[in-house]
């Protein structure tokens, strides 16, 4: 048995604290079993912001899960591209993980819990990045991967009270 734990400090002002945890769990068999978390605390308001708080109804998980596969899909065909793939397994591999995608962003926010706070220049948030575990999205070999959905995608849906903390709102 095996665990291994590690975080590192993504953001820290006075409006965010950010700190992003990874590492593994092994057990047994061909691998261990990735751990990915991410926490985002609001110093000013005393709470860890949830997705569930951020993004309060399924209207805005739908645009904000429609973005994010678009940038999956898009990701999985430029490395399938570049794989240069006979063109029975490009189509196998494209429905196998096209089918993961799109359960493992289904437009609801326990599918978008993993996220960190990408700051601009004058310290808002200028977009939120979706951190998505090995499995979730994808096979085991394609790894964690990560879409970046800019403040203008998530202003209209975002609840009222966590608008000031973004670029626009």
């Amino acid at each position: 048995y095996d665990l291994t734990l590690s975080y590192e400090v993504l953001a820290e002002t006075p409006e965010v604290v950010a700190v992003q945890a990874w590492g593994t769990l092994y057990t047994g068999g061909a691998h261990g079993n990735p751990l990915v978390a991410r926490f985002v605390w609001l110093p000013r308001r005393q709470e860890m912001l949830t997705a569930e708080a951020l993004v309060p109804d399924r209207d805005g998980w739908r645009e904000v899960s429609a973005f994010v596969r678009e940038s999956l899909h898009g990701a999985l065909s430029q490395r399938l591209d570049a794989d240069e793939l006979e063109p029975q397994d490009r189509q196998r591999l494209m429905r196998s993980t096209g089918r993961m995608i799109e359960e493992g962003t289904a437009p609801e926010a326990a599918n978008f819990a993993q996220f960190e706070p990408v700051e601009g220049p004058d310290g808002r948030l200028r977009a939120l990045r979706f951190v998505f575990p090995p499995y979730q999205v994808g096979p085991y070999s394609d790894g964690m991967q990560t879409v970046e959905v800019p403040a203008a995608v998530l202003l209209p849906h975002l609840a009222a009270e966590y608008r000031p903390l973004f670029e626009g709102g």
